[in-house]
């Protein structure tokens, strides 16, 4: 991928500059070329100024011979001392267009008739004139003496000159091209380690995990954004997968320890009915009844570990609205009658409508569970109590709590810290209990977004409540 990345800006680098150079080479070409014909077109006319008097006196026929022949001296002088400065070719010519003076490589003789080239016409017409082929670039114009042209002066100097000059520019170009590349690789090595180098540990990390290494995390403070909320990411679904197997394992051991006791009572009251079934049948039928408590136990414990598994395959769209307050109302006439069979009253005291997000029978499950316990431990002759409680925030509701309280033995700190442990029971439990009834309120809470605590009451028994959010 670093490769790649590397490749991906260099390519558009090399592209963007290909876009911009190919063109302004061009452009430096038509700028040269324009230059130099600007060039050509000051000198031609600097040298015009100079033939003007030659050209004036030879057209004088009152002028001395000697004067004459100075001022064209001086003339010849001058184009060849041009030439010999930028290697160019000069021309001059009289009106008629023959030559008079001439330096260069390609030096013309004097005399020789220039009337018909289309450039030294347009001068003599009063017109500049300027060409440009393959070979030669070239500038004509006038020599003036007042408004009329007494002849014309001619400049050429070769194309290779504009070449030059813009090859010299465009090699420039291909240095800060090249520069450019070079530091696009820098950057690119640079901007693909940074993506890449927590790429590389985060597939370190999950490799790790797919070994079973739950213990693998990767560093949230480095790398793009992007990438430190996916290094977040990662970590936060590795612990729920750590914790995950832990509980599986640790419910697997548990399971598998608390079903071992049922079935080897199961099999020892089936090997003495076996043994009584020829000698006495009646110690048999009380042996197979035992066996019936057995499974009916195992059956209640197999029904909480299935109750327990699937408490926990549930997210957030699941939960729904519950009115608390009239839930309560309903579990406390249903275990109303069972209460009183024990001699005990159970109350409810609602502040109001309260309404919870939770998993639909999650409530009813959770203050089965209380109720359950809390009537069996309740000395005979007291109540078990229901508080629906409301937390408002700025007169908003935010949380409902559900107390059940009885005024049985209660806990020791030890026994409220493992209480909702799985197959946890009381050392005095009275009650053929599978032990997963306050671990099953746990997960259920848990899974509702809601808290659970035992709590010791002043002057005895214990508070058990749960906390849910507030819809």
């Amino acid at each position: 991928m670093r490769w790649r990345l590397l490749a991906a800006l260099l390519g558009v680098v090399a592209i963007m500059l290909v876009a911009q150079d190919v063109p302004l080479v061009s452009h430096l070409r038509r700028v040269e070329r324009d230059r130099e014909l600007t060039d050509l077109e000051r000198d031609a006319f600097i040298i015009a100024g100079q033939a003007a008097t030659a050209l004036r006196l030879a057209d004088d026929p009152a002028a001395a011979d000697d004067a004459v022949s100075l001022q064209f001296d001086a003339l010849v002088g001058s184009i060849e001392n041009h030439t010999s400065v930028f290697d160019r070719d000069v021309v001059v010519v009289d009106s008629d267009g023959t030559v008079v003076a001439s330096a260069g490589g390609d030096e013309i003789p004097a005399g020789a008739d220039l009337s018909a080239d289309a450039d030294i016409a347009a001068a003599l017409g009063l017109t500049p004139a300027a060409g440009d082929d393959d070979d030669v670039v070239s500038v004509a114009v006038p020599v003036l003496d007042g408004a009329a042209a007494v002849g014309a002066v001619r400049l050429s100097s070769p194309a290779s000159v504009i070449d030059t000059r813009a090859n010299r520019r465009a090699r420039g170009l291909v240095w800060v091209a090249v520069i450019s590349l070079g530091a696009a690789v820098v950057v690119g090595l640079l901007l693909s380690s940074t993506v890449t180098r927590p790429l590389r540990r985060l597939q370190r990390s999950t490799e790790r995990v797919s070994s079973g290494d739950f213990d693998a995390r990767v560093d949230e403070s480095e790398g793009p954004a992007e990438i430190r909320q996916l290094a977040r990411s990662f970590n936060a679904m590795t612990e729920r997968i750590a914790r995950s197997v832990e509980e599986q394992r640790s419910f697997a051991g548990d399971a598998s320890h608390q079903l071992r006791t049922p079935l080897t009572a199961l099999r020892l009251q089936l090997e003495r009915t076996t043994a009584l079934v020829g000698t006495d049948p009646d110690g048999a039928l009380r042996n197979l009844e035992a066996a019936a408590d057995e499974i009916a136990r195992l059956q209640r414990m197999i029904d909480g570990l299935l109750l327990l598994s699937r408490s926990d395959d549930h997210d957030t769209t699941d939960l729904v609205a519950v009115r608390v307050d009239e839930l309560v109302a309903e579990r406390v006439a249903v275990w109303g009658p069972l209460a009183e069979e024990h001699g005990v009253e159970v109350t409810s005291w609602v502040a109001g409508p309260a309404t919870a997000t939770a998993l639909p029978g999650a409530v009813e499950q959770i203050v089965d569970n209380y109720l359950d316990n809390a009537i069996a431990v309740a000395p005979e002759g007291t109540a078990v109590e229901v508080v629906v409680d409301v937390g408002t925030t700025r007169e908003r509701p935010t949380s409902v709590t559900v107390h059940v309280l009885d005024r049985g033995p209660g806990l020791t700190d030890d026994q409220l810290a493992e209480a909702f442990r799985r197959f946890w029971r009381a050392p005095d439990n009275r009650h053929d209990g599978t032990g997963l009834g306050l671990a099953i309120v746990a997960q259920l809470a848990a899974s509702s977004g809601g808290t659970v605590a035992l709590e010791r009451r002043p002057g005895g028994g214990i508070d058990a409540w749960v906390r849910l959010p507030a819809a």
